[in-house]
């Protein structure tokens, strides 16, 4: 069952995943540029966007081990 869960997994599981990592990447790059260009704004605003995407991880997983659980119990 964990070999294929990415085909059988739900479509919010996916959805959230990659909306953390775009989140992620986006504040990334936005605190590489924020800190090469000496724009201390920009680099403190990309934080919580990196905090954002880091939350969305952790309710995507959080929706993947319900999954898992619900799918063992059938």
């Amino acid at each position: 069952m964990l070999n294929e869960f990415w085909a059988t997994a739900p479509t919010s599981y996916k959805v959230m995943v990659f909306s953390a990592m775009g989140l992620i990447a986006i504040g990334i790059v936005l605190n590489l540029v924020g800190n090469t260009s000496g724009n201390q704004g920009l680099a403190i605003a990309s934080l919580p966007v990196i905090g954002l995407g880091l939350v969305l991880h952790i309710v995507a997983m959080v929706v993947r081990s319900q999954s898992i659980r619900r799918n063992l119990r059938r």
